[in-house]
């Protein structure tokens, strides 16, 4: 039996996740996302791709991040003629994610042939899809819930375990048995953490023969989970009493709707004052609605907070959902404290761009860091507190406080990993691959796991493994 393993995407990089196992010649995609970064970069690096979409046999989709599910139009587009395999949850946020993706790719081309046309050029780009190509994409789309195992190719069976990252996220086992002979091939995903609020801590794969982990933060610990809620009160505190704003930058999928969680409990706990709170993220508003619609997605926490008590854990009367342009530039003139929750997540596009270009001059409010910024981005240039940095092709000054909470990183740190790892059988466990992460995190995981004897390979792009039965 021929198995191999390749990437064309998030090998020694965080975003664009493209991961590839070959059984006997018939190519089975896991993820299709998009790369985020320098624009110059990212555009070139979604468009142009190593392999042949119509070659792929079968996808399968471990959770609707756009670094995970973003180019998927691109790859029905490009003649991939497949199933796309998620959970119902996956589906219903990334279907949210790529919409998005499609309007603004729209906006930016009409933007930038304005521009062309004004020093009389012709600009000839085209967006890499539009709304059309991705409803033509969700009609591929096939969803199965956790623990439910599914053929996606002769002899290859494939089952969802829930890997705790955001609503819908799973990790992936492919249990492949061909001519007489098995392997267990384990894909991580993006692998959360305990007690995160709203969803289910991640569940451990059965044993395996190979893992291909994540490894976006195989060089940090995050401060524990327990004590996010202690600080986020010590900052909005300390922010309101000076009469500032806290201007909080988080992906509209998951990072806003446990934010909104935690608020609610301090407020309800009378630990913070009534400070009105906006979320300005139309993408935001609507994942939330498809928060309340997944609740088989839950935790038992939430549960016992919340729902058996008939209360919404995204509603309260200090939230506000700000859906239209208007309404969003209102928020310029406010002049009490106030939380302002706004996407994108790395501060690349959105409403954001306008909260941060309106408030970081101003050293009575808080820029709060709450999730990863991948290089390049301005959200990582912000989270370095580097002294100007540049909004709309304008330099600002950052006199703002920065705050970076990593208690609410939705991804495991090292210790996490390992600890996942080490439960695990030994034994069987051949060799285990990293993926989705920085040359320095994967050097650190690498490090740690060899010296609990672990057999590791940080895979390169493009590179084929050759997976030994």
């Amino acid at each position: 039996m021929q198995v191999e393993l390749y990437s064309h995407g998030a090998a020694q990089e965080v975003t664009g996740s493209k991961h590839f196992i070959k059984v006997q010649g018939r190519q089975i995609m896991i993820d299709c996302g998009a790369f985020q970064g320098k624009r110059k970069e990212a555009d070139e690096k979604n468009r142009n791709w190593s392999f042949n979409a119509s070659e792929v046999h079968a996808a399968i989709l471990t959770h609707a991040h756009f670094d995970h599910s973003g180019l998927l139009p691109l790859l029905i587009k490009n003649g991939y003629e497949g199933n796309v395999y998620s959970t119902p949850a996956s589906r219903d946020l990334s279907s949210l994610i790529m919409m998005d993706s499609a309007h603004i790719q729209a906006k930016d081309i009409e933007f930038l042939k304005k521009k062309a046309k004004k020093r009389g050029e012709v600009f000839e780009k085209q967006p890499l899809y539009t709304e059309d190509d991705v409803a033509r994409t969700l009609d591929h789309f096939i969803t199965v819930s956790y623990h439910r195992p599914f053929w996606v190719e002769e002899g290859v069976k494939a089952t969802f375990y829930d890997a705790g990252h955001i609503l819908g996220s799973a990790s992936i086992l492919l249990e492949i048995n061909r001519n007489g002979q098995q392997m267990r091939i384990g894909f991580s995903g993006d692998l959360g953490r305990k007690n995160l609020p709203i969803i289910r801590d991640p569940e451990v794969l059965p044993d395996v023969d190979y893992l291909i982990m994540e490894s976006t933060y195989g060089h940090r610990l995050h401060d524990p989970i327990e004590s996010a809620m202690d600080k986020l009160a010590e900052v909005i505190n300390r922010t309101a009493e000076r009469g500032g704003k806290i201007i909080i930058p988080a992906f509209a999928v998951e990072r806003t709707q446990e934010l909104i969680y935690f608020i609610h409990l301090l407020h309800d706990q009378k630990k913070i004052p009534e400070i009105p709170v906006y979320v300005d993220s139309p993408m935001a508003v609507n994942a939330t609605a498809i928060f309340r619609v997944h609740q088989e997605c839950y935790d038992q926490e939430t549960r016992e907070a919340f729902l058996q008590h008939h209360k919404n854990p995204f509603g309260f009367n200090e939230v506000r959902y700000i859906t239209n342009v208007e309404e969003s530039k209102k928020l310029n003139g406010l002049t009490e404290p106030a939380i302002i929750i706004s996407s994108s997540g790395m501060c690349e596009a959105g409403r954001i761009l306008h909260h941060l270009a309106n408030n970081i001059e101003n050293p009575r409010n808080t820029i709060m860091i709450v999730g990863f910024m991948a290089e390049h981005t301005l959200g990582r240039r912000i989270k370095e507190e580097q002294p100007e940095v540049k909004i709309f092709g304008e330099y600002y000054k950052l006199k703002a406080e920065v705050v970076t909470m990593n208690a609410f990183s939705a991804h495991a740190d090292y210790s996490e990993i390992m600890e996942y790892v080490e439960q695990l059988n030994f034994k069987k466990l051949k060799r285990i691959f990293l993926v989705h992460g920085e040359p320095d995190a994967q050097a650190n995981l690498k490090k740690l796991l060899e010296a609990k004897n672990y057999s590791v390979t940080i895979v390169r792009y493009g590179e084929n493994y050759t997976l030994q039965v």
